[in-house]
């Protein structure tokens, strides 16, 4: 009766550790996916990250995810890439499509597993086989395959998209089209003549400065990948610079 039931017990626990640590085999690690927004379509425009329309546009493409709460990492996973393949069902391909974080999904099947990727409706539809991507959306929910991937966006430089709300004291942006890691840890900035001050993480892939006083541009960015890796991009806030315009630099990872 005693074995009897370790042995219960042992498999119920090892069944729980499977819900909350994903296993990894052959470098590929189970998850879940669903999918949102129109059925060809790229989820939602912008979502949590704020990245907007942009969503539609290369090198997204309207291939993009929301992640659950271990990807997207409250905003921080946000430009991250990742491999995905559907396993299981008749019409997978179960050929791998790279897709990047540009929001969140923050409940429900989100949270019913360890990694959670909530799919734009064309990303899902391209697990499938070729003629059964609605087939595929039809089904809704699956079982994943996924392997974090370098970001490959050549001919693309860094961005910086001046937020609405910025004025001579305050400065915000979104950082877009990192390549290589994709994702952030560190965001830092450097007046005209001074040293580097760190940024805050204002929400998803938007970062902020309080100075107190008027920002003397130009203004360099220095980005911390989320590896550790390093990159300046000098004088890329101009002397003038506006809200809601967007300065491109000439530098990625």
């Amino acid at each position: 009766m005693a074995s009897s039931f370790f042995v219960a017990f042992a498999a119920l626990a090892i069944s729980c550790l499977l819900m909350l640590h994903p296993l990894n085999v052959s470098g590929w690690t189970n998850g879940g996916a669903t999918w949102y927004g129109p059925r060809n379509g790229a989820g939602t425009d912008g979502g949590a990250c704020g990245y907007q329309g942009d969503v539609e546009q290369p090198p997204f493409s309207a291939m993009i995810t929301a992640g659950g709460p271990s990807i997207y990492k409250n905003g921080k996973g946000c430009g991250a890439c990742y491999q995905v393949r559907c396993v299981g069902n008749a019409a997978c391909s179960d050929r791998p499509v790279t897709v990047v974080v540009t929001d969140q999904c923050p409940g429900g099947p989100c949270l019913a597993e360890a990694a959670h990727f909530d799919l734009s409706g064309r990303a899902f539809g391209a697990l499938a086989k070729p003629g059964q991507a609605d087939n595929l959306r039809n089904i809704g929910v699956l079982k994943v395959l996924y392997n974090r991937v370098p970001c490959n966006w050549r001919g693309t430089e860094i961005a910086f998209r001046v937020d609405a709300g910025s004025n001579p004291n305050y400065l915000a942006f979104l950082v877009e089209d990192e390549a290589g890691d994709g994702d952030l840890s560190a965001v830092e900035l450097q007046q005209r003549g001074g040293g580097w001050a760190q940024m805050q993480q204002s929400w998803g892939a938007v970062w902020n400065y309080n100075s107190g006083s008027t920002l003397q541009a130009p203004i360099s960015i220095r980005l911390t990948s989320s590896s550790g890796r390093k990159l300046v991009a000098s004088n890329v806030i101009p002397a003038g610079w506006q809200p809601g315009h967007t300065y491109r630099s000439i530098v990625n990872f």
